[in-house]
């Protein structure tokens, strides 16, 4: 009887000393709440042979026949390649930029500078992909595009991109990377500004290098939020970005087709032809529950080998 008491003054004293960050995670929770959890009942749409009239859940249920199609296309080994493969070199060419800029951003003195140069570098992150897709047309169309234009001036042949499918992983490597590069380094610069200074300057007196501070102190307190981050992306990899492909090569080029397209761009072509929203969200639902099954996975493995920076 006395421990309860005990255990229910320490919760009271716990909910006293951190009740202004409760309440700051109230928007939040409202926010999923929402947007996230109370929509989940409408995944049964995956299920059905969606009637506008009907309803959702009044519409026939036909389990898992909404999923024929992209089976019975025989495009499925290629749109799951693509997807995976882009997502990867997304997320790993997409860390390492981003860890970079911060690292820089950390070894400079002047914060002055370093503020202009943040705010200039997290601008792309708000430019649509609409606008990404006029600029890229500006720059590589083959008639009087920005790149044939200095060829020109050279005295070298044009280039038509858009007919050529192997520059396409390299153009949309390199989007993905100057688009979020500058915003993503907030989070690894975030960790940084935590690190302990006195540390740093120790090695520094201690004569240790520039590069040797970053390889042994700074990398190793970047190790924890480069895991975290890196479970959480695992999540999506089965999740393309349908705004930068589309935007960047519409959905109608089939000379790139083997090379750009991933599932959401195959999807999104068989909904135009035929409006079958179930098979969209069918799709989705799928995704959803391999990126499950991959954080699973994911957080298994990082547990066994580093139990400390597991999610769970």
């Amino acid at each position: 009887m006395g421990r309860s008491l005990e255990e229910k003054k320490k919760k009271k004293k716990a909910w006293k000393k951190d009740r202004k960050f409760l309440i700051l995670c109230i928007p939040a929770i409202v926010f999923f709440l929402i947007f996230a959890y109370l929509p989940m009942p409408g995944i049964y749409v995956a299920f059905v042979r969606f009637d506008y009239g009907k309803g959702i859940f009044g519409s026939q249920f036909i389990g898992l026949q909404n999923l024929k199609f992209i089976f019975m296309s025989g495009k499925l080994g290629l749109l799951v390649r693509n997807t995976v493969l882009y997502n990867f070199a997304f997320i790993v060419s997409g860390m390492i930029v981003q860890v970079l800029i911060a690292v820089l951003f950390n070894e400079l003195d002047s914060k002055v500078f370093r503020k202009y140069a943040q705010s200039f570098m997290i601008l792309p992150n708000f430019i649509s992909y609409v606008l990404v897709g006029l600029f890229g047309f500006a720059i590589f169309n083959s008639t009087n595009g920005v790149l044939n234009m200095v060829l020109g001036w050279f005295g070298s042949d044009p280039v038509k991109v858009y007919s050529e499918p192997a520059l396409w992983p390299f153009i949309l490597v390199f989007i993905s990377i100057w688009k979020g590069a500058g915003y993503g380094s907030i989070v690894y610069f975030a960790a940084l500004m935590g690190l302990d200074g006195e540390m740093l300057e120790a090695a520094q007196v201690d004569g240790a290098s520039t590069l040797q501070r970053i390889r042994y102190i700074i990398l190793p307190c970047l190790r924890p939020t480069v895991i975290l981050l890196l479970l959480l992306s695992m999540g999506g990899i089965l999740r393309g970005n349908f705004d930068l492909f589309y935007n960047m090569i519409g959905g109608s080029n089939v000379t790139l087709l083997d090379k750009t397209d991933i599932l959401e761009t195959f999807i999104f072509r068989a909904m135009v032809s035929n409006a079958n929203f179930s098979t969209a969200a069918a799709v989705s639902f799928v995704q959803s529950v391999f990126g499950f099954i991959l954080v699973l996975a994911t957080n298994t493995i990082v547990k066994k080998v580093e139990p400390d920076y597991a999610i769970f």
